[in-house]
C-alpha cells in the first residue's frame, strides 16, 4: 500500500461521514463543516446559559423585573439564580446598614445609619427605585427637625440637647418606616437654627400658650413678647460677664508670669514682632517705618 493510500485511509477513519454517498475527497471537508457547526452550537449554548444566570453577593438581595408581569414579589438571597434572558432583569439591593450625613437648611448636622426593609424590596423598587435613600431621607429630615424644634424655645434647645436629639431620632425612625426604610441609629452632632426661624418659633409659642389658657389682649401679647426679649438680654448679659471674667483671669495669669519671669514679656514681644514682620513682608506696598514703632527692635532691653 502506497503512502498516499495510507493517508487517505486515515482521513476516512477520522471523518466517517465521507465513507458513503460520495467520493473519498469530500470526506474531510464535510467533517470539518460538521465540527465547526458543533463548536458554534456549543458557543451559542454557553452564551445563553451565561445570560440566564445572575449572582447575588453577600449582604445583598435581589428582585426580578419581568417585561410581562412587572416586578415580582419573590426576593432572592445570596447565591446564583436563573432568569429568562431579555424577559427578566435582576434588580440588586445592598441591604447592609449604610451611614449617611444629614444636614438641614438651618445648619443642623448629624448622621443616620439606615438600610432597606428586605421584606418590602419589591415595593421599594416600585415606589422609590434603587436610590430610595437619596429621595426620602433629605426631605423627612428637614420636616422632622422643624416639627421637633417648634416644641422648644431657644433656652430649652441649648439646655436639653439630649432630649431634643432623642426626640428627633424617635420621630425619624417612625417616619422612615412609612417608606420601608429601617433607621438603626441617629446621631445629631450639631444642632443649630437660624435667628429668623427661632424668632418665628418663639412667636408661635407665645400665641399658642396664650390661647390655650386665656384669650389675651394685644397689650398682653406684647408683654409676653417683651418678657422673651428681657430673658434673652439677661442671657446675653450673663455671657458677657463670663467672657469678661475669663479675660480678667487671663490678664491676671499673664501678670503673674511677667512678675515671676521677666523674659515672658520679651517672648511675647518677639512673637508680636514676628507677626508684624510677616504682614509687612507679604504686603505688595513698600513701607518704611521705624523699627521701634513696629516692635521690631527686640534687643532694646538688652542695650539698656
Amino acid at each position: 500500500m502506497s503512502r498516499q493510500q495510507q493517508v487517505g485511509k486515515m482521513l476516512q477513519n477520522f471523518f466517517p461521514a465521507g465513507g458513503k454517498g460520495g467520493s473519498s475527497g469530500n470526506g474531510p471537508s464535510r467533517g470539518f463543516i460538521t465540527s465547526t457547526g458543533a463548536l458554534l452550537g456549543l458557543g451559542a449554548l454557553g452564551v445563553v446559559i451565561n445570560a440566564s444566570l445572575f449572582n447575588v453577593d453577600g449582604g445583598h438581595r435581589a428582585v426580578k423585573f419581568s417585561r410581562v408581569g412587572g416586578v415580582k414579589d419573590a426576593i432572592y438571597n445570596e447565591g446564583t439564580h436563573f432568569i429568562v434572558p431579555w424577559f427578566e432583569t435582576p434588580i440588586i439591593y445592598d441591604v447592609r446598614a449604610k451611614p449617611r450625613n444629614i444636614a438641614s437648611l438651618t445648619g443642623t448636622r448629624g448622621k443616620v445609619l439606615s438600610r432597606p426593609n428586605v421584606a418590602n424590596l419589591p415595593k421599594i423598587y416600585q415606589n422609590l427605585g434603587t436610590d430610595y435613600d437619596e429621595r426620602v431621607l433629605p426631605s423627612i429630615v428637614n420636616e422632622i427637625l422643624k416639627s421637633v424644634v417648634a416644641q422648644f424655645n431657644a433656652n430649652q434647645l441649648l439646655a436639653q440637647r439630649e432630649k431634643v436629639s432623642k426626640l428627633i431620632k424617635d420621630n425619624l425612625v417612625k417616619r422612615a418606616a412609612h417608606f420601608n426604610i429601617v433607621v438603626d441609629d441617629v446621631s445629631m452632632t450639631h444642632i443649630n437654627f437660624s435667628p429668623e426661624f427661632m424668632q418665628s418659633v418663639e412667636a408661635k409659642q407665645i400665641v399658642t400658650l396664650n390661647f390655650v389658657y386665656f384669650k389675651p389682649s394685644p397689650a398682653q401679647q406684647e408683654a409676653q413678647r417683651a418678657g422673651y426679649v428681657v430673658e434673652k438680654a439677661r442671657q446675653e448679659k450673663q455671657s458677657i460677664v463670663v467672657k469678661a471674667q475669663g479675660e480678667a483671669k487671663s490678664a491676671e495669669l499673664i501678670g503673674q508670669a511677667i512678675k515671676a519671669n521677666p523674659g515672658f514679656l520679651q517672648l511675647r514681644k518677639i512673637e508680636t514682632a514676628r507677626e508684624i514682620a510677616n504682614i509687612v513682608a507679604n504686603s505688595n506696598n513698600k513701607v518704611y517705618v521705624d523699627a521701634d514703632a513696629l516692635l521690631l527692635n527686640v534687643n532694646e532691653g538688652q542695650k539698656k
